[in-house]
Order: structure tokens, then C-alpha cells, then sequence
């Protein structure tokens, strides 16, 4: 998905003053959380992933200097389901920065260092998470959204040639497909008996044939690997193609009025690869639907 997990660092709108003023906050942050945020007793949702659950915004200049600026699918569906939430999610996640301090990253290392993020931690995603679940027993949910930066990455890799894409393919799915494996196994082996559920990806398009089958090809990827580990489901793709499948969207998610205004283009007619607030309202009415669906009991 075409920048999916972009963020503009480098804006003349984020000065040395914000950057300044986030790395204090983001060392406050992480302070404050040296241990793993709510209390180990109560209900909690842990969400997990890349720049979509952090609900990230392009472009959003001082704005990133407050994490609660930014409000992604995780606020709606803690607060209906009645869950603390704790966000772990990083923009630029990539599955293999997840797991590893070094692993190929599309941006989440310097957003982090310039940056707080929703929960603070050190360590990489997959070790905040668990460190959580192992701490935090009465985790009833897990969302995990991560695997478009790793298609980005391939991307701008080959330039964004259909050719070179295409031909190393199969060796970005092989990686995303261990990698995922290893996430979601860790996880699991911290005793954790809840939910445990991938959010997949909407396409950007539903009326471009070539950036669509990228998105499928990412989800069945994701799919098959949730089934090996016994997680569920939330299908954004199906989600957002009903909803932009409307007499005037036509199919474009960007005129179904789910992703919000590219920052880049002073006629403000195209959107960039983020969600607008009635966009994360369909994901977390759609991360709900499927959780009631896997606790029937509740």
C-alpha cells in the first residue's frame, strides 16, 4: 500500500522547537511507563501494529508532540467493549522491527526517537507486548495491524518498478509469513487466552486492479498465518470495499470518505493512506463484530 506508514519528519511545519519539546515528552512517557500501563487486575485490550492503530495523521506538524492527538480504531473499541487499553502501535512498523532492534524498519526507529508514542517503552514492540501479557492476565483482547510496511518497503526497494515488485514477491511474503509466525507464537506462549485477532488492510482503490491484489495478496498472507496460530480475522477489506461501493464513491475509498485529505495536494481531492475518524469507526465496528463472534458467551 503506497506509503501507508509515511510520516513527514522532515516538514518545514515540525521545527527543532517540537522536536525539542517531544523528545522531553517522549523520555517522560517512558518513564512513566517503566512498568506495563493499567493494572494488572483490571479488563484490558492490547493493540499492536504500525501506523493505522496509532491513528496517525500526515503532516500534522506540532500535533505530533501529544500522542492523544492522535486517535485510531483501539479508542473506539476499548471504550465500547469497556477494555483498559493499552496502544503499543509504532507508525513505520515493519514485522521484522517489531521483532528485532535492528530489523528493517520504514520508519518507526525515528519516529520513536523524535516522538512519544500512546504507551512508552524501549524495547521493540514484540517485547513491550508480551512483558504486557505475561504481567497482565486479565487481557480479554489482542489487535494486531502490521505487514503493509513491508510491502512499502519492497516498493520503494525496486523503485516502484511493477517488474521488481513483482519478482521479489515471494521472498517479502516468505519473510512477513515467518515473521508473523513468530509474533503471534510469542505471544500466545505468554499464557494469554483471549482474543487473539489480525486486523487486515483495505485497499486504497477497489477500482485499481494492480494496487487491490497487492492488498489480497497481503491479507491471505496474513489470513493463512492467523489460522496456523489460532487467530481470528477482523476483515477490513471486505468492510471498507462495501462501504465505498456506493453510487458515488464508485469503489474509491478516498471518496467514501474513509481516508483522510493527502496533505501534498493543495486541491485537497486525493487522500493519503490513513484513516479518517469515520474510517477507524468502521475498523473498530469491525474488530467488535468479530470478537463478539469469538466469544459467543460474552
Amino acid at each position: 500500500m503506497a506509503s501507508i506508514q509515511g510520516f513527514p519528519l522532515s516538514q518545514a511545519a515540525i521545527k527543532a522547537s517540537a522536536a525539542a519539546l517531544a523528545m522531553v515528552l517522549a523520555q517522560a512517557a517512558t518513564s512513566a511507563s517503566a512498568a506495563p500501563p493499567d493494572a494488572p487486575g483490571n479488563a484490558s485490550y492490547l493493540a499492536l501494529g504500525d501506523s493505522i492503530p496509532f491513528g496517525l495523521i500526515a503532516a500534522d506538524g506540532f500535533a505530533y508532540v501529544n500522542p492523544r492527538n492522535f486517535v485510531g480504531y483501539p479508542d473506539y473499541v476499548g471504550g465500547d467493549l469497556r477494555l483498559h487499553t493499552a496502544n503499543a502501535a509504532c507508525p513505520g512498523e515493519t514485522s521484522s522491527s517489531f521483532i528485532s532492534p535492528t530489523g528493517a524498519d520504514n520508519g518507526c526507529r525515528a519516529f520513536r526517537a523524535s516522538f512519544p508514542l500512546h504507551v512508552g517503552y524501549t524495547s521493540t514492540q514484540l517485547d513491550f507486548a508480551t512483558n504486557y501479557l505475561a504481567t497482565h492476565k486479565q487481557t480479554r483482547l489482542v489487535t494486531i495491524t502490521l505487514g503493509a510496511n513491508d510491502g512499502l518497503l519492497l516498493q520503494q526497494s525496486c523503485n516502484f518498478d511493477p517488474a521488481c515488485i513483482q519478482a521479489g514477491l515471494p521472498q517479502a511474503v516468505a519473510t512477513l509469513t515467518a515473521n508473523m509466525n513468530t509474533i503471534l507464537g510469542r505471544l500466545r506462549a505468554t499464557g494469554f487466552r483471549g482474543v487473539l485477532m489480525v486486523v487486515n488492510y483495505y485497499s486504497l482503490d477497489y477500482t485499481d486492479p494492480s494496487q487491490t491484489g497487492l492488498t489480497l495478496l497481503l491479507d491471505q498472507t496474513l489470513a493463512a498465518v492467523a489460522a496456523a496460530n489460532g487467530a481470528v480475522v477482523a476483515d477490513a477489506f471486505t468492510a471498507f470495499l462495501a462501504a465505498a461501493s456506493t453510487p458515488f464513491a464508485g469503489g474509491k475509498t478516498c471518496r467514501a470518505g474513509l481516508l483522510n485529505v493527502n496533505p501534498s495536494d493543495p486541491t485537497q481531492m486525493t487522500c493519503d493512506d490513513h484513516p479518517t475518524q469515520s474510517g477507524h469507526e468502521l475498523l473498530a465496528d469491525t474488530v467488535e463484530t468479530t470478537y463478539a463472534a469469538a466469544t459467543p458467551g460474552n
